[in-house]
């Protein structure tokens, strides 16, 4: 058998999209002042802001996988967990799924700083998996791309969910540490030291900036 060759290693746009995964103002403006201290301390957002302003100039298409809840929750099932997503356990408590952002709410609106714009593709979902029973790996294989970069939240979350997605799918993959994030401890840590980099690379926004430039 002939031996495989490597994938290309620069980022240009005959090859490469650009996955933001609910990048959504409920989640990077939270009420939370913690949380909303966090991503401050983190720079996500000037992260993300550079990320897709380089991909927009150099022609890396961009995908916005964005959560798409019915606000009566019809979309979403019960499930029996030891927690919720915060890791408190329920105790007796209502064990309650229904997602904190749902349509038609500010919150769930793309925020201003990364906002789509022409010739972006929206991909609405309704799971963690951004390729579960989307038009997104139709979308982005109809156009040659084999390669995914993915920034978002949650790291741990919806980030982990789709990179293994993706791997699975035999998509090149590409996560962006400094433009990713997690509020639940070390978890944004863990994922980027201990799992993504046996499923492809783990790179900041400068690095992948700069394969982005040099594949275009």
């Amino acid at each position: 058998m002939a031996e495989k060759s490597l994938p290309v290693e620069t980022l240009g746009p005959d090859h490469t999209g650009l996955i933001l995964f609910d990048t959504l103002a409920g989640y990077l403006h939270p009420d939370d002042d913690a949380k909303a201290k966090a991503l401050a301390e983190w720079g996500v957002l000037e992260n993300m802001q550079r990320l897709v302003a380089t991909a927009r100039e150099l022609g890396v298409k961009v995908f916005y996988t964005h959560a798409d809840h019915s606000a009566d929750g019809s979309d979403t099932v019960p499930r029996l967990s030891d927690t919720d997503m915060d890791l408190n356990p329920w105790g007796a408590r209502v064990r309650s799924f229904l997602p904190r952002h749902h349509r038609g709410t500010k919150g769930a609106e793309i925020a201003a700083e990364v906002a789509p714009e022409d010739g972006d593709v929206m991909v609405p979902k309704h799971r963690w998996n951004a390729f579960f029973q989307t038009h997104l790996e139709l979308s982005m294989r109809s156009r040659g791309l084999d390669t995914v970069v993915i920034a978002g939240g949650s790291t741990d979350v919806g980030i982990a969910a789709t990179a293994f997605a993706a791997r699975d799918a035999d998509f090149g993959l590409v996560v962006a540490r400094d433009a990713c994030f997690a509020h639940r401890g070390p978890n944004n840590d863990f994922f980027m030291d201990r799992i993504f980099p046996r499923m492809g690379r783990v790179m900041n926004v400068d690095q992948i900036c700069a394969l982005m430039k040099a594949g275009a």
